[in-house]
């Protein structure tokens, strides 16, 4: 507001931002610019983008004297480009479960502590706190302070919180690699007083409206659930309800072993129903195969990651990373010549390359557009946790577009191996195969393998694979995508699961009321601040309106 902070927020997907209703007046949008990928409120932040807002929408029933459903959405007046440094953050699905003691963060730019500005160059704050179950949390803050729609984050003691200028921040909890916006930073009586923790509102409690409001690319939806019985439950004081009998009715979802039918799956491959052997391809057998060109010309092969990310080699690209010129053809139909034999074809947004200190790298392209997925156009499984092990002996195949014609058609080829022993010939982070004719034009593609009904990418072309002098049969070797995994994970915000998993919908007074509205919560009296964290900074933002509103 006329160039200073008052609020955060979460990005949710390109165009959409998540923030707390007390933080806006009304829903004129004029004047409004939401900036991200911001560090430091003050000073140089050159990972930084702005937009203006195109829309306001504060919850229908958000209650300013209780602060239920203290919860608004921003529209973007463009979407943005993600980035190592502006992607969105996963939300809660209904039907999540917090249990008591939970671990949570809090992220934003608030006050240090009651009456105690951030002090310069404001650089954003993160605060570690446990969630307090709803029962205990209204007993704490007055029976009857607490609704369903709230949920609560403190410690006991005191000295951790979130305060007046964190208002419509995430709070967000870490589900194995996947953090999941669980609330929005709402009001509190002061910042860290003891036995009064922090109020959020419950992000659960909206997934139909934050659904209803958004036409196209729907935010990720994760559904949070905490091992174990809740100790919240039997939890009691004057004032407030008798705890509800026992329920078979658990919110707390069984998994299953297959996704719902709208939820993205990876690795599946409808049209590979021959068995595959060395030669050209029948379409759709290997849906997530893309072929990278440089001014119309075949450099590379990749796959598809999901419906804008692919999967390549660095050695296809120089290090000016200019954009200018790479098109992706994906959907490849054999039988077919040409651009004609692809279903899609689109321009490159952005192209990010692995640091690893060894020679070989991998990059990660954005394209500009997403392609639907059908059929033909699928995308492939990664395992960064080298939890699904593939055995020596085991069959897997290399497709590319190597020219093993020789007579320069643009063919889609595939080959079987099988998987051996690399003994010396390649670290722990390889996988070795019997030899095999890759060439130049197979480079950047993938070395897949089956596990149970999904594709997997066992291994990358990084170049024309390197033969093993160690034994008497030659053998190739790949790097696995494990080896890459923290990269991975930072540059690629949405992976399918496979179809063998389950897979949640997308790959959730003071004694004066403190309306986190100055705005709200920052970190405790007594606790340090926090340093900056890339994983909050990427989905954290910052809102400014002009003099004129």
């Amino acid at each position: 507001m006329s160039g200073s902070h008052f609020c955060g927020g979460s990005l949710i997907n390109k165009e959409w931002v998540v923030s707390a209703a007390h933080c806006f007046s009304s829903t004129n949008p004029n004047g409004l610019t939401v900036y991200l990928g911001r560090q430091t409120q003050q000073g140089s932040n050159p990972n930084e983008v702005s937009r203006s807002l195109d829309r306001i929408v504060l919850h229908p029933n958000y209650d300013s004297d209780t602060s239920d459903n203290d919860i608004a959405m921003l529209r973007l007046s463009s979407p943005v480009q993600f980035s190592n440094f502006i992607r969105p953050v996963c939300l809660a699905a209904s039907g999540s479960v917090f249990n008591n003691g939970t671990d949570s963060w809090v992220t934003g730019w608030g006050n240090i502590g009651e009456g105690v500005a951030l002090p310069f160059p404001e650089t954003l704050q993160e605060v570690e706190v446990p969630v307090v179950g709803n029962r205990q949390c209204n007993c704490l803050n007055g029976a009857g302070t607490i609704t369903e729609n709230m949920i609560c984050a403190g410690l006991l003691a005191g000295g951790k919180d979130s305060c007046q200028g964190d208002s419509g921040g995430p709070m967000v909890n870490k589900q194995q690699t996947v953090w999941v916006q669980s609330g929005v930073v709402s009001f509190g009586f002061g910042c860290a007083r003891p036995e009064l923790p922090g109020v959020y509102s419950r992000v659960s409690r909206y997934q139909s409206w934050i659904g209803s409001q958004i036409q196209s690319d729907p935010p990720g939806f994760v559904t949070f659930s905490s091992p174990g019985a809740d100790g919240d439950s039997s939890h009691t004081c004057p004032g407030l309800p008798p705890p509800p009998p026992p329920s078979p009715d658990v919110t707390t979802p069984a998994p299953t072993e297959s996704p719902s039918a709208d939820a993205p799956v990876c690795g599946r491959a409808a049209l590979n129903t021959r068995p595959a052997g060395n030669g050209s391809v029948v379409a759709g057998s290997w849906p997530w195969m893309v072929s990278i060109q440089w001014n119309g010309v075949h450099v590379c092969g990749g796959s598809l990651l999901n419906e804008e990310i692919l999967l390549s080699s660095a050695d296809c690209f120089d290090s000016s990373l200019n954009i200018s010129g790479w098109t992706v053809l994906v959907g490849p139909q054999p039988q077919k010549n040409g651009p004609d034999a692809f279903l899609f074809s689109l321009a490159v947004a952005n192209i990010t390359l692995s640091n690893a200190t060894s020679s070989s790298n991998i990059a990660v392209l954005q394209l500009e557009s997403s392609v639907e997925l059908s059929d033909y156009v699928q995308s492939l499984c990664m395992d960064l946790t080298d939890q699904r092990a593939f055995s020596v002996g085991s069959t897997c195949w290399v497709t590319g577009w190597g020219d093993r014609q020789n007579n320069g058609d643009l063919v889609l080829t595939e080959m079987e191996t099988t998987l051996v022993d690399c003994e010396n010939a390649a670290s722990t982070g390889s996988i070795c195969t019997t030899d095999m004719n890759i060439q130049q034009g197979d480079v950047g593609g993938p070395l897949v393998c089956k596990s149970d009904q999904s594709w997997f990418q066992a291994g990358i072309i990084m170049g024309v694979p390197q033969r093993s002098l160690t034994r008497a049969q030659n053998i190739l070797t790949f790097s696995k995508p494990s080896t890459f995994s923290a990269f991975l994970r930072e540059t690629v915000v949405d992976l399918p699961s496979p179809l063998t998993l389950t897979t949640a919908a997308p790959m959730t007074s003071t004694v004066q009321t403190t309306d986190y509205d100055d705005d709200i919560d920052s970190i405790a009296d007594n606790a340090p601040p926090g340093s900056l964290s890339l994983s909050f900074l990427l989905f954290m933002i910052s809102a400014f309106v002009s003099l004129c509103w």
